[in-house]
């Protein structure tokens, strides 16, 4: 069986999980402080990140290439399209979520709210807490956008884009981050993927000290 070491409301972590169990990989989930360096630890992944996915006798490091090595392993049922172009769409949303939604957003409200609190590393930095708060809205605007377009993110099929865009979104919704009224179309887009089964066991994560919001595992909130 698969391995996988996670935080809970880790988004890249929550990512990988998403595709596991997209593709009915069985795993393991093994709960990683990271940030106390375990020297067992470090030695599968000398970069003191998650995730960490031990699998066919490997163990790797690093969310985006994970997610597509289990998408060239495991191809059923696919998260990346066949044509170059869809191909090419998807990796930049995964890029856009991972990188500037990461660094504008979830750093500044997940991160400044719970890692902080924690890894014992002091008490959130409200200017970046009010950052993060005003760039939600023009990212959760520019998926409205996409939205109004398209039938999910990249396209008209689910890809490994709606599960990025969807774990980042899915950890901010957990310390109620999110402003589901202003866009009825990526509220309905969040209840649409929130409902398949690739996403119950992220709805059943419990983290100490930060209780769910009643809506939460609510698919249909």
């Amino acid at each position: 069986m698969a391995k996988l070491y996670h935080v809970p409301l880790s988004p890249f972590c929550r990512k990988v999980r998403l595709s596991l169990a997209e593709k009915k990989i069985e795993c393991e989930l093994v709960e990683e402080k990271y940030w106390e360096k375990d020297p067992d630890f470090l030695r599968r992944n000398p970069a003191a990140k998650v995730p960490v996915l031990k699998i066919d006798g490997r163990t790797m490091a690093e969310s985006a290439a994970i997610c597509e090595y289990l998408e060239e392993k495991y191809p059923e049922p696919p998260l990346m399209p066949r044509s170059l172009d869809a191909r090419y769409e998807v990796r930049r949303l995964v890029g856009w979520f991972d990188d500037k939604f990461h660094n504008e957003v979830t750093s500044k409200l997940l991160y400044e709210r719970v890692n902080k609190k924690v890894t014992k590393q002091g008490f959130p930095d409200s200017a970046n807490v009010k950052a993060g708060a005003k760039a939600i809205k023009y990212h959760l605007d520019y998926m409205a956008w996409l939205l109004d377009h398209r039938r999910w993110l990249a396209g008209d099929t689910m890809t490994l884009a709606d599960f990025a865009a969807a774990a980042h979104l899915s950890s901010l919704d957990y310390i109620r981050d999110v402003d589901w009224n202003r866009s009825a179309v990526v509220k309905d887009w969040y209840a649409k993927i929130k409902s398949r089964p690739a996403f119950r066991s992220i709805l059943a994560d419990q983290v100490p000290g930060f209780p769910q919001p009643p809506h939460y595992a609510d698919l249909d909130f």
